[in-house]
């Protein structure tokens, strides 16, 4: 797969918490505000573990040719002989040309797995590639480079961990005056990083984030993106979270990641893209997420949410979902460390302009990316939740009815919804009085009728709030058969204690 395909589906959210079996008789009280909210917090808990997923880890190659690009010219399987051959030939050739064109050659032979297979069995052949990196030949040392690069693009980890040798030269390099260089020292790096912990393990002493630290500051928008490939392959590692993060947030790679991801004239797409997916995995790790708070990370992230949304609205590029699922993965993630009321002077988070941009974007996903609609709820979800500003916002700017008309696309995108409307439910009386009379009914009675036992669960909670707080649904519930609709599931384990819970309330209150 390739790296640059950044949109993946998620995995399917579990959005159901069991009642306590103790509690077989239901009361007033035991289905009372404060139990909903703290079952509604369990659940929440559940749903963010589930959320901080990985992306699949990859390579890219650099290759120069178009035809090469493609697969195509490369050259034939090499052995031993011709493998020994071409490097005395750019050793030891007569001439500049002759020498260049023996490890072009030998470049091409490396495409293939035979190739690097012979390659690193050979005696003394990494060794001399190594020599030829390090020579004083500008263009032996960038086809000695390209070698290397088809070397660490290789399927087989053995081939990789053959590379050793060449990692601090490649970091060296990483300081010089070429942006070609660099930026095929760093794809070359990122892709050793993702295939061997032993490189990992050699790279960090040998001083791989200062050497990210130092590249972050190039004005090539190709070193940037090089660094973004290479930070991100790192911050994949298994072994990350202790011993990896700590250093880069020890680092200055989280400020200046954030300030390439700041909206304004100087944005790049793509730079924004890979940045955004580091900062993904670095909040993901929960190393120190306090750190890219007091960073910014939130206004950033919440000033380029807009940003998208704009750009949405201007364009059909089906490109901008690249940026945005990183984006509001990273968001969603940071509102679990901080309330939305408590995020101080970032004031974008706590208006309702954020509100009306993740619906923008929404509709955008709902056309163009169907997928990406479980990440934006899952954000509409966390900046609800305690918010009764951005709960107003959804009833002010007539919200509520979109989101039930995504009550139809699937069974997640209906746990979600339902958990939204639950947030502002539980806001109390008068959020609820503006919940009704309107369609909410009518779609409720509908999704309870269904055979998904996480939709019914969601849409049996989100009636019990609506009938504590407004006792006329119950009765409009009750007129139009809703206790018929429970029937159908009182034989069900899972929703039994619910459905009688929910009976008790609608007829007495």
């Amino acid at each position: 797969m390739k790296r640059t395909d950044l949109t993946h589906s998620s995995g399917r959210i579990s959005c159901f918490i069991m009642w306590n079996q103790r509690q077989s008789r239901f009361r007033r009280v035991a289905c009372g505000v404060e139990e909903l909210r703290c079952r509604r917090r369990e659940r929440e808990a559940a749903l963010r573990k589930a959320r901080r997923e990985q992306q699949l880890v990859s390579k890219r190659l650099l290759r120069e040719a178009p035809e090469e690009a493609a697969g195509e010219g490369a050259a034939i399987v090499l052995g031993e002989a011709e493998i020994q051959q071409f490097l005395r030939l750019a050793q030891r050739g007569t001439e500049e040309k002759e020498r260049e064109q023996a490890l072009v050659t030998l470049r091409r032979g490396l495409q293939h797995l035979e190739t690097q297979q012979t390659f690193i069995r050979l005696e003394g052949s990494m060794r001399t590639l190594v020599g030829l990196l390090t020579c004083n030949r500008a263009l032996l040392q960038l086809e000695a480079a390209r070698c290397l690069h088809e070397l660490s693009h290789s399927e087989q980890s053995v081939v990789a961990e053959a590379c050793l040798p060449a990692t601090s030269y490649l970091l060296t390099y990483l300081s010089g005056h070429s942006s070609d260089f660099i930026e095929l020292c760093l794809y070359t790096l990122g892709n050793l990083i993702v295939e061997s912990e032993a490189v990992r393990k050699q790279l960090l002493p040998q001083g791989i984030v200062p050497a990210l630290a130092s590249c972050i500051q190039s004005p090539h928008v190709a070193v940037l993106e090089a660094v973004g490939y290479a930070l991100s392959q790192l911050l994949q590692a298994k072994e990350a979270p202790e011993e990896i993060i700590p250093c880069i947030l020890n680092s200055t790679l989280p400020q200046h990641m954030l300030q390439l991801m700041r909206p304004g004239p100087k944005l790049n797409p793509g730079v924004a893209v890979e940045f955004a997916w580091c900062l993904h995995y670095i909040i993901c790790s929960q190393v120190n997420n306090a750190l890219l708070i007091t960073h910014g990370a939130l206004s950033t992230l919440g000033l380029l949410l807009l940003d998208l949304a704009e750009v949405v609205q201007r364009t059909e590029d089906a490109g901008l979902e690249l940026l945005a699922c990183p984006v509001i993965r990273c968001l969603s993630n940071l509102l679990t460390e901080v309330a939305v009321e408590d995020v101080g002077g970032q004031m974008q988070l706590r208006d309702e302009r954020i509100v009306a941009a993740l619906f923008i974007l929404l509709e955008f996903f709902l056309q163009k990316q169907p997928s990406l609609l479980p990440e934006g709820l899952w954000l509409l979800n966390n900046l609800t939740a305690n918010s009764p500003t951005l709960c107003t916002s959804l009833l002010s700017l007539e919200l509520i009815e979109p989101l039930l008309q995504l009550l139809s696309v699937s069974n997640v995108v209906s746990i979600l919804v339902l958990t939204i409307l639950c947030n502002v439910a539980e806001k109390g009386p008068a959020y609820c009085q503006r919940l009704w009379p309107g369609p909410l009914l009518p779609c409720l009675l509908n999704t309870v009728t269904l055979s998904d036992i996480e939709v019914v669960g969601q849409s049996l909670e989100l009636l019990q709030l609506l009938f504590l707080y407004q006792p006329e649904a119950a009765q409009a519930f009750l007129q139009q058969s809703g206790l018929q609709a429970l029937e159908r599931h009182q034989e069900e384990v899972q929703l039994q204690d619910r459905v009688c819970a929910l009976r008790q309330t609608a007829l007495h209150g």
